[in-house]
Parts: structure tokens; C-alpha cells; sequence
């Protein structure tokens, strides 16, 4: 198989691990790989067997945040529209959660504001974070398949804490923001090498330790 054929095939893995652990879930809910080399994507909702081939400028409107996300974000190889429970929460909670775990500032970096629509979400996510709000739904970006999986599962735990302590009335602070700045200038590396991976028409590597 050719890079193309082998996503189109690791497509419904990654979809049946999203929703074993409830982060495909919601109207709408979606998944897509890039397809390097090429302005496409495999695209297909959570109620789907298989992926379709979808080129992001003719993208249909269920897939428009997607094609959005793409297009505003060469370093982004795979995007989860659904997320989990907590996830959905943060809507009623200002829609955006602070940087508060080293591994979320160093995976997911910072939030973008909710947005309305797919072009709002395409400016936001120029900030280079990899999750935000769209219409009240968790998108979630990866630079592979893999870190897509781990960063939807890191995005729900810390939503899941953030929710928790904020709807009880606890405080809530951000981590220093030295260590935001050396967990952020770290994934913005691998965002770079992931955009030069997917400019070269490959896929890029996965990253490896903190």
C-alpha cells in the first residue's frame, strides 16, 4: 500500500478507538487524516464504515471546519470533531480553558476562543494550539493519527479537572509562565517539523518523550 491507501485504511482504527473512549461522540461528530502531497483529506463521520476522499476546497458543509483547519494549518495531520463529555462542558464555562498541566501546555498549547464557524476557528487556530470550540464542540488537532488520539484523551482528562474544580468554586491558575513559554516553543518545534514532513508529501514522525 501507498501512504494514501495505508490512512484510508488506519481511518476506522483510529475512528473505533476515538468512540471506544466516548471522544466521538455528538452530532456531527467527525474524523480526518491529511493525505500528504495533495490539498485532501480522508474525511468520514463517526457514524461511517469507511473514510470518503475529500479535497478541502469543495468540502461539503459538515466538513468545513475541517478543510478550514487544514488550510489555516500545514503542520496538522489528523482532526477530531466531537470530543467527550467535559470537553462539551467547557462551553458552559467560557468556552476556553487556561493552560493548567505541563503535558496539556506542551501538547495541546494554548486554547483558542470559541468560535462560530469554520472561518472563526481557521483564525484561531493561527495561534497554533491544537484544540478549541467550534459551535460548542471540541475540535482537536494532531500532527499524526497517533498524537491525535493521545491529545483527544489528554484534552477530556484536563477537561474533566478544569470542569470539575471551576463548577465547585475552586480557583483555578495557569502554570508559570516560563513554563508555558518552554512546553509551548517545544510543540511549535514539532509543529515546524511536521509542516516541512508534509511539504516533502510525508508523513510526519512521531514525537518522542516531553
Amino acid at each position: 500500500m501507498n501512504t494514501e491507501e495505508n490512512l484510508r485504511a488506519h481511518w476506522p482504527e483510529l475512528r473505533d478507538r476515538l468512540q471506544a473512549k466516548r471522544l466521538l461522540d455528538g452530532e456531527g461528530a467527525s474524523l480526518s487524516l491529511r493525505i500528504p502531497g495533495s490539498e485532501a483529506m480522508w474525511f468520514g463521520l463517526a457514524s461511517d464504515t469507511t473514510p470518503q476522499r475529500m479535497p478541502w476546497r469543495a468540502a461539503p458543509h459538515h466538513a468545513e471546519v475541517h478543510a478550514a483547519a487544514y488550510a489555516a494549518r500545514g503542520d496538522a495531520g489528523a482532526i477530531v470533531v466531537g470530543g467527550g463529555a467535559f470537553g462539551r462542558c467547557l462551553a458552559d464555562f467560557g468556552g476556553a480553558m487556561p493552560q493548567v498541566f505541563d503535558e496539556q501546555a506542551r501538547h495541546l498549547g494554548p486554547m483558542g476562543p470559541a468560535s462560530a464557524d469554520a472561518s472563526e476557528a481557521a483564525t484561531a487556530l493561527h495561534g497554533r494550539g491544537n484544540v478549541l470550540l467550534v459551535q460548542g464542540r471540541p475540535v482537536c488537532l494532531g500532527m499524526t493519527a497517533m498524537r491525535l488520539a493521545l491529545n483527544a484523551e489528554l484534552f477530556e482528562k484536563c477537561a474533566k479537572a478544569y470542569v470539575l474544580a471551576v463548577a465547585g468554586g475552586g480557583r483555578v491558575r495557569a502554570l508559570p509562565w516560563i513554563v508555558r513559554l518552554v512546553a509551548n516553543r517545544r510543540l511549535a518545534k514539532d509543529e515546524q517539523r511536521a509542516l516541512a514532513r508534509f511539504l516533502q508529501g510525508q508523513l510526519p514522525e512521531e514525537s518522542k518523550g516531553y
